[in-house]
């Protein structure tokens, strides 16, 4: 195998991946993969995110987490005034747009995937082969399928840790859609690392959902990721760029 890939890839999840008790609310699994040609990543989104954090907090080690800035709390506790809410969001979705990236996301809808099967597989598992296989056709197209990319992902505990890289193994070894052997390595990264790719990821996985649950419904975030999804040689994006199952 030849050295590192130009591109690296940060993956993170909206929703939970459990079957026995489905949230009527949010009845999706979504695992979001962001990829990045390195140079772009260094020059482009983390200058932005921390000039970002400096503008907003004082300082860089605020972690940008969707669910806290949707709800206003902890260290966003100050977006409750709605003008400010407004110029932050702005903002964010500005960085968004502004950084050059490749979106795929892998999108399960719970309750039918659990109706569709007796014993069904874990849902993380089934959206990470959805995931890596596109993963591989984009590199592929970018001249880098053949050279070792890494994967970075979030720590969740040491047996769902232990359960993923065994699957995630599995499936670059030639468990998935083509039998491919696919040169990527997953890396896990500390919820704390503030992580510039892992906090974009954290940020785009729900919008994308809640647009599968809601298409007709306002999602100002939703419209700005639409540039970004990997499409075929067609500028066809569902069934690349966004895998939804069943």
């Amino acid at each position: 195998m030849s050295g590192f890939s130009d591109y690296i890839v940060y993956v993170d999840e909206s929703g939970d991946h459990g079957l026995k008790t489905i949230d009527p609310n949010y009845p999706v699994f979504v695992l979001a993969f962001c990829i990045f040609h390195k140079r772009d990543y260094m020059e482009v989104l983390v200058p932005a995110l921390q000039a970002f954090k400096f503008r907003h907090f004082g300082h860089d080690q605020v972690i940008l987490h969707e669910t806290d800035i949707r709800k206003d709390r902890k260290a966003f506790a100050f977006l409750k005034e709605r003008s400010r809410k407004n110029a932050f969001l702005g903002e964010l979705s500005q960085i968004v747009a502004d950084t050059p990236f490749a979106l795929i996301c892998s999108v399960i809808r719970k309750e039918p995937f659990r109706q569709r099967y007796a014993n069904p597989e874990n849902p993380y598992h089934i959206a990470l082969a959805f995931g890596l296989e596109r993963v591989f056709y984009y590199l592929q197209g970018q001249g880098a399928g053949g050279q070792r990319t890494h994967i970075i992902v979030e720590r969740r505990g040491k047996k769902e840790d232990n359960e993923l890289e065994l699957e995630f193994r599995r499936i670059c070894d030639g468990a998935n859609y083509r039998g491919d052997i696919i040169p990527c390595e997953l890396i896990f990264a500390d919820k704390q690392s503030n992580s510039a790719g892992l906090q974009l990821a954290d940020l785009v996985a729900r919008p994308v959902g809640m647009h599968i649950l809601r298409p007709k419904q306002k999602n100002h975030a939703f419209n700005v990721l639409e540039q970004k999804f990997y499409c075929d040689g067609n500028g066809r994006r569902d069934g690349w760029g966004l895998k939804c199952f069943p």
